[in-house]
């Protein structure tokens, strides 16, 4: 999309072929990254051993508190273009730009030089043992080391996205997809550098995605593109990002707090293993909520420029179709996991009592995936809109209303059963409170 072709066609297209055209590209892209992941632990597992698994599950809340200062950004700036675009103000679009990519930066280094410096006791924290802080240290080491370039990466993949490009941001997606699984096994097996081996591969397959984007945004014949007086950051659009940013960053954050306490329920009831195993079920979960995902990146930009064309009907039919086909999604997890939990989780090790484990916290926790669909897109469409309160309110009824209470009371009387039967129980709650939410919504847009 150059400037003579602004994103028009997002306030007059059909929603379904519009919904197709995006989120089929972020879908591709959400499902490839999620399937390295899955890959990534299936390498570690093999090549490295099953304790392994279990260093890599206690980097979780570390990961996801990485991605949450990346999606504060990234996501905040992604529906401040979309907003933007819609009103036809292009200057201002382009001035979000500049300010993500300097953003990305600050809060890139400052993560890294912040955790690099406690590194072994936020491990420990985070429920490591001498038998894993090993594993652990060694992979985050190198991923610290590259987190400045994650968070240009990610933030500038949703600028594109959101700029008219949903292809060119599944390729980004794809290129480090394949780079990182062709490195994984030539690092682990070829060069034997363990799980250090893997953490580079994903570095260095990010570096070349992002030199990719860097180039697109220097042409000076895209609509949005690097120039002069971009780069200061204008107090305003900072303000814009991190306020509509604020609702994922706190989801990741408090994924980050349920992780730590899910990790450190499951090492005092079940021990090094029982880490493990959610560490399978973490990866197998991700790869639907990636999807999901998907189809919730395919919606932002359609559902953010119509409401800032005050199109109200086209934003509540692109929320309704992309529920429906993320409740499906879901839906084909729940029956995979429950009628094959056995041959998946044998893909990530041969080690009976992990695979013992793993298969039944992965029958527990899809018990009422469906439903996580509906809750996924529901909070989504909020923060697509710029309403990030009742995104933020949506996300914590589930994290913190909920599943938190659940894992601090649940465990004690039931051992790792408590520890896995609080997931499903937050998911089934929390959706109900969202449906409430939503259908308020609805209304206000018909009375409009």
């Amino acid at each position: 999309m150059t400037k003579q072709n602004s994103p028009l066609v997002l306030g007059t297209e059909p929603i379904s072929k519009l919904l197709t055209q995006y989120a089929i590209p972020a879908i591709i892209a959400m499902t490839a990254s999620s399937l390295y992941n899955m890959a990534d632990s299936i390498f570690i597992g093999h090549g490295v051993g099953a304790l392994a698994i279990s260093g890599l599950a206690l980097t979780f809340p570390l990961m996801n508190l990485a991605a949450a200062f990346g999606s504060l950004v990234g996501v905040g700036a992604s529906t401040l273009v979309s907003v933007k675009l819609g009103q036809k103000d292009y200057e201002g679009a382009n001035r979000v730009l500049g300010n993500v990519l300097v953003l990305n930066v600050v809060l890139g280094l400052a993560f890294t030089l912040a955790f690099m410096m406690f590194l072994d006791p936020i491990l420990y924290f985070f429920g490591a043992s001498e038998n894993t802080i090993g594993y652990a240290r060694d992979y985050m080491k190198v991923i610290l080391m590259g987190n400045v370039v994650t968070h240009m990466y990610l933030g500038l993949n949703s600028v594109l996205r959101s700029s008219g490009f949903p292809k060119m941001a599944m390729y980004a997606t794809l290129a480090s997809v394949v780079i990182n699984c062709v490195l994984n096994p030539l690092f682990i097996f070829g060069f034997g550098w363990g799980i250090k081996g893997s953490a580079w591969a994903t570095v260095i397959s990010q570096v070349i995605s992002l030199t990719g984007q860097l180039i697109h945004f220097s042409r000076p014949t895209q609509l949005l593109h690097f120039k002069k007086g971009i780069f200061r950051l204008k107090n305003e659009i900072v303000k814009g990002i991190l306020y509509i940013g604020l609702s994922p960053f706190l989801m990741n954050l408090c994924a980050c707090l349920i992780v730590i306490l899910i990790n450190r329920g499951l090492k005092e009831h079940g021990g090094d293993m029982a880490i493990g195993a959610y560490g399978i079920v973490n990866r197998i979960i991700f790869l639907f909520i990636m999807i999901i995902m998907g189809f919730n990146q395919g919606m932002q930009p359609i559902a953010g420029y119509n409401f800032g064309a005050r199109l109200y009907p086209r934003v509540t039919e692109v929320t309704k179709l992309t529920m429906k086909w993320a409740i499906g999604v879901a839906t084909t997890g729940f029956l995979l996991c429950q009628l094959f939990p056995s041959m998946i989780v044998r893909m990530f090790t041969t080690d009976p009592e992990l695979i013992a484990a793993a298969v039944s916290g992965l029958h527990i926790v899809f018990a009422v995936f469906p439903i996580v669909g509906f809750q996924m897109v529901a909070t989504n469409f909020f923060l697509s809109i710029g309403m990030s309160k009742k995104a933020i309110f949506l996300s914590l009824t589930r994290q913190l209303l909920f599943l938190v209470p659940c894992l601090l009371i649940l465990p004690p009387w039931l051992g790792t059963l408590g520890v896995w039967i609080s997931i499903p129980i937050a998911d089934a709650t929390a959706t109900a409170v969202t449906a409430v939410v939503l259908i308020n919504q609805f209304r206000k847009f018909r009375a409009k």
